[in-house]
């Protein structure tokens, strides 16, 4: 997919530089996916398995994105190394705002979602009335070059939220969630082929690599019975890096991806306003479809549901578990860790750190899933039994009106069972 650019010419205040970003190509598309793929595993690998914390990894991200995005600034060309390494490091720090939000402020999704989209809309209506264009064919000016780089960590922070909240909605596992994301992609290049505006059609396919690289990651690095094919986040992280430097230093002898336009946009393309006003309507068509489909899914009973009415089976078939029960088969080191988190989430709670308390049982969280594979099959009543408890303690902490006497009962009730 290729953008089409506006019918005036650049703006008075052209400096003559060369286009600052690279021909939208098969290329673009394939390094753009690999890179949101590194923001979800390696923000991921940074502040869970490394355990640096949230906050302490979206610092240390913010100031490798000031260091990344300045060098960008102050290049006078597009050079391929350069410009994907901001965008490597805009999706890893637009992943971190997002999570922010979700697990330490208890935002829910659907309202940082909501947030998200409006100052996208907000960020793409005041440049278009400084500019008269949202091409990126035309990002020959600083003002223009400066919106470019805004609307590109808003659209990771939003595609993160809204990959989120679809994936909370329908309980998909990593493996099917990828189709979505993947599927309005391949109506967006449709729709493109058909005739609907170009500058559309790019910004709104830019959107969904978002979500269709961070699924990607998760089915690539989740423990195979979570869906995943196990690979873990280091590895995860360390392939798709790998696979971004070899496609940026094959661009960079190649030269395959340059604008050669010089202090001046691009001649425009040819377009048909009827055509795109068919095609507008073709998008709310899919939108309304999609809508449609997740609405579909929600109502569908989803994995942990599942999981606890076959553990409302299995206890209603013989005698409640003791916490012994629950505990022996399991390791005592891994049973004294989620132990340890849980006491730990209380101890906050009990202090009044809500926010604290919120992402502190995020570990407990990744270390349960992480543990899911190798302890499920050990006693899979006792692994359903803990495995609704800690459902219920995650929607407890992160309601959007979090009630404390709920949190509390949910964290005693697991503490108990885990001895």
């Amino acid at each position: 997919m290729a953008t089409n650019t506006e019918r005036r010419s650049a703006a008075p205040d052209v400096r003559g530089l060369l286009n600052k970003v690279p021909e939208v190509t098969v290329w673009f598309w394939v390094i753009k996916i690999l890179c949101t793929t590194v923001g979800e595993s390696f923000a991921d690998w940074i502040n869970m398995t490394l355990g640096v914390g949230l906050i302490s990894t979206s610092l240390i991200f913010t100031a490798v994105l000031v260091a990344a995005l300045g060098w960008q600034l102050r290049t006078r060309r597009y050079v391929p190394f350069v410009y994907w390494l901001t965008v490597v490091v805009l999706s890893v720090t637009g992943t971190l705002y997002t999570d922010i939000l979700t697990d330490s402020q208890g935002v829910p999704l659907a309202v940082s979602s909501g947030v998200f989209a409006l100052v996208l809309a907000a960020v793409f209506g005041i440049w278009y009335a400084r500019e008269r264009t949202l091409s990126i064919h035309s990002i020959v000016t600083r003002p223009r070059e400066l919106f470019y780089w805004l609307a590109v960590l808003v659209t990771f922070a939003l595609g993160t939220a809204t990959g989120d909240w679809t994936l909370e909605l329908t309980g998909w596992p990593p493996g099917v969630s990828v189709l979505l994301p993947l599927g309005l992609i391949a109506s967006i290049v449709l729709a493109w082929r058909l005739g609907a505006g170009t500058v559309l059609s790019f910004w709104l396919a830019y959107i969904l690599t978002r979500p269709l690289g961070a699924n990607l990651g998760d089915w690539l690095a989740s423990p195979g019975g979570d869906g995943g094919l196990g690979l873990g986040t280091a590895a995860t992280s360390v392939v798709f890096l790998a696979a971004i430097l070899a496609t940026v230093l094959h661009l960079g002898r190649s030269r395959a991806d340059v604008i050669e336009t010089h202090g001046r946009t691009r001649a425009a393309g040819a377009s048909d306003p009827a055509r795109e006003r068919i095609m507008l309507g073709y998008y709310v068509v899919v939108a309304l479809a999609t809508a449609a489909l997740l609405i579909w899914a929600h109502q569908r009973p989803h994995a942990a549901a599942a999981a606890s009415e076959e553990g409302d089976a299995a206890g209603s078939s013989s005698a409640p578990l003791t916490p012994d029960q629950v505990t022996s088969s399991f390791p005592a080191a891994e049973v004294a860790k989620f132990r340890t988190v849980t006491a730990d989430t209380l101890a906050r709670l009990g202090s009044g750190d809500q926010a604290g308390a919120t992402a502190r049982i995020a570990d407990l969280e990744k270390a349960w899933d992480d543990d899911q594979s190798s302890l499920r099959p050990k006693n899979q009543q006792a692994w359903t039994l803990l495995d609704g408890q800690i459902d219920q303690v995650l929607k407890a902490l992160r309601a959007s009106k979090p009630d404390r006497a709920t949190e509390v009962e949910a964290l005693d009730t697991l503490l108990t069972s885990l001895g």
